[in-house]
């Protein structure tokens, strides 16, 4: 069973996802929350696997529920909510920890899909919302700069994983496009998330991004 905290200052926005996510066998939806600090006590005490996370809200905001989530213990997996595709505050919400996000009109269809992939650890942020996010960052040359100089010490199989990444693929998909044992794949992304102090796959496939490695 995926364990599943709701975190929205909207109450109807609360009602309408505990709805869809509670259609589905294997979700539950164990505790909501309308503000970061409330957030952060429901992962404590409810241990979810998954939480969405509404960035903007009064109080604490989810951007600082993010941070602190992240530092705890085996943290959940935290997707960010937000009206728009392509939103400047997403960027901070990713590079604070979040494993992707999604915009509040996803069909339900697809939202318990995306719930499910998060979950299971990989990415919920497709390569096109990486790559317009980066090119709408202010600092994007800065960063662009920066993501080289770290990726510079990779050797050319792990930035070939890295590149995948940004692709959104999980390392099956990337065992299978590079001739590799998963198991050699998994062992190449812990390594890597450690030598780019990277918190998860999503921070790392933003900086494939960032630094060029991702072509499509």
């Amino acid at each position: 069973m995926i364990r599943v905290v709701v975190v929205d200052d909207e109450p109807m926005v609360c009602a309408h996802l505990r709805t869809i996510l509670g259609s589905a066998a294997d979700i539950e939806v164990v505790a909501q929350a309308q503000d970061g600090a409330e957030a952060v006590e429901a992962v404590v005490r409810h241990r979810p696997r998954v939480v969405l996370m509404d960035l903007r809200m009064p109080g604490v905001d989810g951007l600082t529920a993010i941070e602190r989530i992240a530092n705890l213990p085996e943290p959940p997996a935290v997707v960010a909510l937000t009206t728009f595709d392509a939103d400047t505050y997403v960027i901070r919400a990713l590079r604070a920890g979040a494993a992707g996000f999604l915009v509040k009109s996803t069909p339900p269809e697809d939202l318990i899909g995306l719930v499910r992939v998060a979950a299971d650890g990989h990415t919920v942020l497709s390569p096109e919302a990486a790559q317009r996010l980066v090119a709408m960052s202010a600092d994007g040359r800065r960063r662009g700069d920066d993501a080289r100089r770290k990726t510079e010490g990779l050797t050319e199989r792990e930035k070939d994983v890295l590149a995948c990444l940004g692709e959104g693929l999980s390392n099956a998909d990337i065992a299978a496009q590079l001739h590799l044992a998963e198991a050699t794949v998994k062992s190449y992304v812990s390594r890597m998330l450690v030598k780019l102090d990277c918190a998860n796959r999503t921070q790392a496939g933003l900086l494939a991004h960032e630094a060029g490695l991702v072509k499509r």
